[in-house]
């Protein structure tokens, strides 16, 4: 979702909200287990520019001491967080843990949330055709009945790799950290992306959630540590997109370790380490599979008909993050 969008003053046709019979649970109590995210982050964060000072979202408790599992996006920097249950009680909470890999994030509420628990799931028996629930805050108004469209890779430009993600139709306009939940009503994935084409034929607009399968061998490490206990991942600042096969450079981090090598908009990535690159996912692959951060990445590249290299020292992105403070 748009980070500032509104909550307020909208509801899904009848038809497309799900019902009772839908489910072999209670509805209610999956619906009430979704709480609004709203975060507010400093202005001179590094994530402020493109992803806002002020973000509204959703996250889902999954566990009994309240703890919200979301997407990382909407609290990564945040100075301050506000949990806005179903029945309008308003809870701080503190950003816990951030995990860059899978896009991950928990919240600690500072005060009791007194609403129920979503039960966690496995996505790994979804099939493509499955009937889903994807909902945001807000009950049945803010429910939308889906179906599962496709289970593929998906590569962020933003260097963000799954290996398998799920996609939904028709599309939820308030994804960020929304619920997917199967027809168990068992928690199978967070919502993370909005996309004009989830799957093959026709184009048809969709959401992008994150496994919950992906949580289980990370969430200890999150709760101990604030993060996976995992060697940093490779980081060179590079935006890119897939152009006929080809990585093409969109967007570089301002003085990151790309646009310092000399990296400049336009660039075709050709190879890295002199390894052939075939796609956007292979690219940032390569990189990581070169090293932790800090590992020196060389990187051949096509500009206006000439072939050339560049070499960068990469880094740890979380370094350039603000850490969260608990007041």
């Amino acid at each position: 979702m748009s980070p500032s969008a509104s909550t307020k003053n909208w509801s899904f046709p009848e038809a497309l909200q799900p019902k009772q019979e839908d489910l072999s649970v209670a509805l209610s109590g999956v619906l009430d287990a979704i709480v609004q995210v709203r975060s507010e982050v400093p202005e001179d964060a590094y994530t402020a520019a493109f992803l806002g000072t002020e973000r509204l979202g959703n996250g889902v408790v999954i566990r009994d001491d309240g703890l919200v599992l979301t997407v990382g996006y909407l609290i990564t920097e945040a100075s301050s967080i506000w949990l806005t249950t179903n029945r309008g009680a308003a809870v701080p909470g503190h950003p816990l843990a951030f995990d860059g890999v899978t896009g991950f994030g928990l919240i600690l509420p500072l005060a009791p949330l007194a609403v129920p628990v979503l039960r966690r799931g496995s996505a790994r028996s979804l099939g493509v055709g499955d009937p889903l629930i994807v909902a945001g805050h807000g009950g049945r108004a803010h429910a939308l009945k889906a179906k599962l469209v496709a289970r593929r890779e998906f590569a962020g430009y933003w260097e963000y790799v799954l290996d398998e993600a799920l996609f939904s139709a028709p599309a939820h306009p308030q994804w960020g950290g929304a619920a997917m939940v199967d027809h168990e009503g068992a928690l199978v994935g967070i919502g993370s992306l909005l996309l004009q084409e989830v799957a093959e034929g026709p184009a048809q607009q969709g959401n992008m959630a994150i496994p919950i399968d992906l949580l289980e061998p990370i969430l200890d490490d999150l709760l101990k540590f604030g993060r996976a206990d995992r060697p940093p991942r490779a980081w060179v600042g590079l935006f890119a997109q897939e152009v006929e096969g080809r990585p093409v450079v969109g967007g570089l981090a301002a003085a990151g370790p790309a646009d310092s090598a000399g990296v400049r908009l336009g660039d075709v990535v050709l190879e890295v380490a002199g390894e052939p690159v075939r796609g956007l996912a292979d690219l940032f692959r390569k990189i990581w599979a070169c090293g932790p951060a800090g590992t020196d990445i060389a990187l051949t590249l096509h500009r206006k008909g000439s072939r050339l290299e560049v070499r960068m020292r990469s880094a740890d992105r979380n370094l350039l993050m603000k850490r969260p403070q608990l007041h």
